[in-house]
């Protein structure tokens, strides 16, 4: 294989690199081919290491995530893949929750963390170049190597120290590793001595230290702990009911070495435990020659498909064709003694298998309990099991099976995104590999079992697999990969959203909406149309219709009716994921159809949600990231939720290294240069010979400035993005002077010049306090200054009343009914209470929603004492009246609430003399511009 290239080989691959489809990297050594401007693309972004991120809100934030990145010991995340491959650990212990065995769901989603923080490392090493990330990613991918070869042989013991002087075999918790004996073993015996040295590692329950039997109605069996916590040996010809058995009194302690042996003779079982007697059973009918011949016999694996596999090591396995006496138990414990029917002392370093040094010549061998991988591509933190019980799976149960697709997808995406950052061949190696695997599974698999599969909620999730797999097709061009990524197809969704037909009520969000991204990069590669017009309506399906205001959507991960917004705030609303694949699905529609709708959902998605995710404060162990964000009153943010490794920590990592890919965007054919966001930045556009600097200190700041620098004029079109909120005006000048033109909100206001070296851009963006009304109940209402979600900081778990109206001004800025807090950019008061950006990563409580109430008629901070009428929608006067906003000067409002007023009254709605008070006290008071 190729070595690693030079980062100085890298950063010269920028330029084509810029062009990748998921996210843009610095490298990769990718040949221009692999790496061409999809033909269906009008836009195209730029690479990470060409956008560099100046001091700011998101500058800071990123720091934050990379002092975690460098200082987060990546061997941890690997443990559960060496520990599926029966590969040394080296001590490491795994981080827990959704990574680990102990986690949600038995572990079931394990590797998905490791998927997550390759991403991190490569975006964070496209975009500083620092090494320590590169390390780290070489690191990972030399592991993930050996992990997949391991898996392609059967397991090696893995040797340790042991007992009196020996070697030991380590059963690693999570290998999955048993050993199996020969058939005759126990040699049909009518008293027998069964001896084990054990050293536990891990507290499971019923995990076996031999299981010799049929199934589960013929068997003898020892484990290291029953559910009472003490050592159980068991023998029955008639399944657990009929069990004879023997109790220990105490727990075997983890970690050290632990003395087992049973004896049975003449009717009568004990148990021993260190060399001391501690249970005995006269009534013991059974003996191994009772059971007859036998299917398995087995070291540290249980005829209960449910029961753990033994974690620990074994220091020695013996059984005699006699009752050993209790003197002869007890001298075990000083000196090794062979048993005459089988005698096992591991002291093997390598191979899989155990030499018998009872003379009878019954070796043993080490097995995984799935056997190995169905194709040499399989790479997983566990084995291959899940992905065949999903085949035939008719309904969810994320206990047997949690979205393996999934999981498989986040690993892949994490070993393509690495060859992008560093050019490691391995990385793509192993990413070609598992998309070989794939094919080779789900291609033989008839359309109708694939449509099933992919239909169940949680075990069937795939997440962004389709996206990632057409990437990979890019980079190989090999056929099959593109028939894979089709093999994903949910043909009743994509029809339906094909058709504009709305089917989200009831689905789970984030399960469907990386699906979308994934059809957009199919049209990409087929040009069918379906495809990408799936995608469009998705998207409008989902923005307004269920979006909250900071841009995030679902509810306990669900959604709901069309429209149902305020029905359906609770302390589980906004998955961060969800947020997080929104704006990526938003980047892939603006590449083909440069809608600006789509870059003002980005806006607001990423600085009130995405950025709001993200506590403000460095932790070594979590990236300090939230799960749900609930919007119910008062509510504080959990940024370590769950139990730790989620799904939404994971895309949180990756959100916060990659805060720069979609301010600048530049049209295909070099015409134009989009500037989506205001945010302190450098863009070197390598193409044109220039860099383009904004200083800004946006949103604090309403408005930024852009220069130009370089050696070369560059003719284009600067494409301005023009706020769909910025309805105060939004002027341009350059070099001093106004452009002409008329900026519309909601749009590109686009300049265009052959610019040159010092040439200055002045944007100006004057912002509006405004409110946005929950589509189900106006009267629930979100509180935006510009971009930001202000969000009220109040313990009170009901909706804070809140009215506006009272100092609005002619503009219709309803601002000068706030007072600014002094020395804190976008802080607030309004009644006592103070208003803050929702991006602020604090744990105060916040409302992020409250209830309007406007009481009476004020104008001007001057009292009608007329009580404000309602309509039976909602709306109020005083709604109709601001609805006209803006007003040129005070008569113009005046007349503007004469005829509110007067319609009202015609409508029966408002009495006459009220009406005239309104209007005198409209007329009466002073107002602020």
């Amino acid at each position: 294989m190729a070595p690693p290239l030079s980062r100085r080989t890298l950063l010269q691959a920028a330029a084509v690199a810029a062009a990748a489809p998921a996210v843009s990297y610095a490298a990769g050594g990718l040949p221009a081919s692999a790496a061409a401007v999809p033909a269906a693309w009008s836009a195209v972004p730029f690479a990470l290491d060409a956008v560099a991120l100046r001091p700011g809100v998101f500058a800071d934030k990123r720091q934050l995530m990379l002092d975690h990145a460098r200082g987060y010991d990546e061997n941890r995340l690997l443990q559960v893949f060496r520990a599926n491959a029966g590969l040394d650990t080296g001590g490491a212990v795994a981080p827990g929750g959704w990574e680990g065995l102990d986690g949600e769901a038995n572990g079931n989603l394990r590797g998905h963390y490791t998927g997550h923080f390759l991403t991190m490392l490569a975006q964070a090493y496209a975009s500083t170049g620092e090494e320590v990330f590169g390390a780290k990613i070489r690191t990972m991918v030399g592991a993930l190597t050996d992990v997949r070869e391991a898996l392609r042989h059967e397991p090696t013991v893995s040797g340790v120290a042991g007992v009196l002087g020996g070697r030991a075999a380590e059963n690693e918790r999570g290998s999955y590793q048993y050993m199996e004996l020969p058939a005759d073993v126990l040699g049909n015996a009518s008293a027998v001595t069964l001896s084990a040295w054990v050293r536990p590692t891990h507290q499971d329950t019923w995990a076996r230290v031999f299981d010799f039997g049929n199934d589960t109605t013929r068997y003898l069996y020892l484990v290291a702990r029953n559910a009472s916590g003490v050592p159980r040996f068991a023998i029955t010809t008639g399944g657990a009911g009929a069990e004879q058995g023997l109790d220990g009194t105490a727990a075997l302690p983890l970690d050290q070495w632990s003395h087992l042996a049973v004896t049975i003779a003449d009717g009568t079982g004990i148990l021993y435990v260190n060399g001391t007697a501690v249970a005995r059973n006269s009534a013991m009918s059974l003996t191994p020659a009772a059971l007859g011949t036998l299917a398995h016999h087995w070291l540290g694996r249980s005829h209960y498909t449910a029961d753990p596999v033994f974690a620990g090591a074994f220091g020695g396995f013996d059984v005699w064709s006699r009752a050993l006496s209790a003197a002869e138990i007890a001298g075990l414990q000083s000196a090794r003694a062979g048993g005459d029917l089988v005698s096992y002392a591991f002291d093997e370093t390598s191979g899989s298998g155990f030499a018998d040094g009872s003379g009878r010549g019954l070796d043993a061998s080490l097995r995984r309990t799935w056997g190995g991988p169905s194709h040499p591509g399989f790479l997983a933190a566990y084995p291959e099991t899940q992905f065949i019980l999903l085949e035939s799976m008719t309904g969810s149960d994320y206990t047997k099976v949690w979205a393996p697709y999934y999981t498989a997808h986040k690993i892949l995406r994490g070993l393509l995104d690495a060859y992008r950052a560093t050019g490691d061949e391995r990385a793509l190696d192993l990413a070609s590999g598992m998309g070989d695997w794939m094919y080779s599974r789900l291609s033989v698999l008839p359309a109708a079992t694939l449509q099933r599969m992919w239909g169940i909620f949680s075990s069937g999730e795939f997440g962004g697999i389709v996206e990632a797999v057409c990437d990979l097709h890019e980079l190989t061009d090999r056929a099959e990969h593109l028939a894979l990524a089709r093999l994903f197809d949910l043909d009743s969704l994509i029809d339906a959203c094909a058709a504009n037909t709305d089917t989200l009520n009831g689905l789970h969000a984030n399960q469907h909406i990386p699906i979308f991204t994934g059809l957009v990069r199919l049209y990409d590669a087929t040009g069918e149309d379906r495809y990408l017009t799936a995608a469009k309506n998705f998207w409008a399906m989902v923005v307004p219709h269920r979006m909250y205001g900071i841009g995030g959507t679902s509810t306990t991960e669900f959604w709901k009716a069309r429209d149902a917004i305020a029905g359906t705030i609770s302390t589980t609303t906004a998955e961060s994921c969800c947020a997080y694949n929104m704006l990526k699905l938003s980047r892939a529609l603006f590449f083909h159809e440069q809608d600006p709708a789509y870059m003002d959902y980005y806006e607001r998605a990423l600085y009130n949600q995405v950025l709001g995710s993200k506590q403000d404060r460095a932790d070594a162990e979590k990236p300090l990231v939230t799960y749900f964000i609930g919007l119910t009153p008062g509510h504080v943010r959990d940024y370590t939720p769950k139990q730790g490794t989620t799904c939404c920590e994971g895309t949180g990592m990756e959100s916060a290294t990659k805060y720069q890919d979609s301010v600048y965007f530049a049209a295909a054919d070099g015409s134009a240069l989009y500037v989506n966001l205001y945010s302190p930045s450098t863009l070197t556009w390598a193409e044109k010979g220039i860099t383009v600097s904004q200083t800004t200190a946006y949103p604090a700041e309403q408005g930024s400035t852009l220069r130009i620098a370089g050696n070369a004029r560059a003719a284009f079109a600067l494409r301005l993005r023009v706020p769909v909120w910025a309805t105060a005006g939004f002027r341009v000048t350059v070099n001093g002077r106004a452009v002409p033109g008329t900026p519309v909100p909601g749009s590109y206001f686009a300049v265009p010049r052959t610019w040159r070296s010092g040439d200055i851009v002045r944007v100006s963006i004057p912002f509006r306090l405004r409110v946005e009304k929950a589509l189900d109940d106006p009267s629930v209402q979100a509180l935006f200054y510009g971009p930001v979600n202000l969000v009220g900081r109040d313990p009170a778990t009901e909706y804070l009343e809140l009215g506006l109206y009272r100092n609005a001004g002619l503009s219709g800025d309803l601002l000068p009914s706030l007072t600014p807090v002094p020395g804190a950019p976008l802080h607030f008061t309004l009644d006592g209470t103070e208003f803050a950006p929702f991006s602020e990563g604090t744990e105060d409580p916040t409302h992020a929603y409250f209830r309007r109430s406007e009481p009476t008629v004020v104008f001007g901070g001057v009292d009608s004492g007329v009580a404000d009428p309602v309509r039976s929608d909602g709306g109020s006067l005083l709604d109709e009246v601001w609805a006209g906003a803006p007003f040129h000067d005070k008569g113009a409002l005046v007349a503007r609430v004469r005829s509110v007023a007067d319609a009202w009254v015609a409508d029966g709605l408002l009495d006459g003399t009220d009406g005239d008070r309104i209007v005198a006290t409209a007329r009466e008071a002073s107002y602020a511009r």
